[in-house]
């Protein structure tokens, strides 16, 4: 089944397209058969100025959960004997700091639409109908309807490897930063957290303790790095927007972290 081909999907992507289209039109006066590549990068960044508010909450979330950290503790410590007291109360906190656990999951749930459309105008020969004028563009000769590793077996071209491979070089670099940043991150938050008797305090239901979360976050640290796996294979065009995504992602958090850090 092609998911692109279901109606209001479809009618999405054809505005995506009228959009990218035109954009590609107007940049080709100053980038030439790099137009539709540059028009990625101009869409992405607006893009990405546009998810600055969601950029914001997901920063607030985190100084939101370091500085609940030790009521948290506080409320297991006392509470630890009724799970259902516990829930409440811990529910009954969240509320009154207009709170939510699930509010740094924001980008992630907002990106992923956005890429499938980037990897839909660039792996469809025809849009809602019409031929797909974007498989045309590439950056620097390299075609952004085709991928690194996906050609492999019919020999990609020493031009295809270079500018494919240094947007993978990239991104790796990019992530990893993202990486180091949200270890940092992880730490600056359980550092917050009562050092005495913090091992013998249970769980709030549903929850995990301190040496799990640390334990979850060294894990969830390694998951961006997917994404460079996953633009090795995907249409070039899509991986520029990883890597221009990826780019602004990380310096947003380091920046937004410092600026939304609350006074001591």
């Amino acid at each position: 089944m092609d998911i692109y081909a279901f109606g209001p999907i479809a009618a999405v992507l054809d505005a995506a397209y009228a959009v990218l289209h035109n954009l590609t039109l107007f940049l080709t006066p100053f980038a030439a058969a790099n137009a539709a590549a540059l028009a990625v990068i101009v869409l992405t960044l607006v893009l990405r100025v546009a998810l600055i508010p969601v950029g914001v909450a997901q920063a607030r979330a985190q100084h939101m959960r370091q500085r609940l950290a030790p009521r948290l503790t506080e409320l297991r410590r006392q509470h630890g004997g009724n799970p259902e007291r516990l829930q409440r109360e811990t529910a009954a906190l969240y509320a009154a700091e207009n709170a939510s656990p699930l509010a740094g999951c924001l980008p992630l749930l907002v990106q992923a639409p956005i890429l499938s459309i980037v990897y839909g105008l660039f792996v469809l020969g025809t849009i809602n109908g019409h031929d797909n004028a974007l498989l045309a563009g590439g950056l620097f000769g390299s075609p952004l309807g085709s991928s690194i590793l996906a050609g492999w077996g019919s020999g990609p071209t020493p031009t295809m490897l270079l500018v494919g491979g240094a947007l993978l070089v990239v991104l790796l670099v990019a992530q990893l930063f993202s990486r180091r940043l949200m270890l940092a991150q992880g730490v600056a938050s359980a550092a917050t957290a009562p050092a005495s008797g913090a091992a013998s305090v249970p769980p709030a239901p549903g929850a995990l303790s301190p040496a799990a979360q640390a334990s979850m976050t060294g894990v969830l640290s390694w998951l961006p790095l997917i994404s460079v796996v996953f633009a090795a294979f995907v249409p070039l065009a899509a991986a520029i927007y990883l890597t221009v995504s990826a780019l602004w992602g990380v310096t947003e958090r380091a920046l937004l972290w410092r600026m939304l850090r609350p006074a001591r």
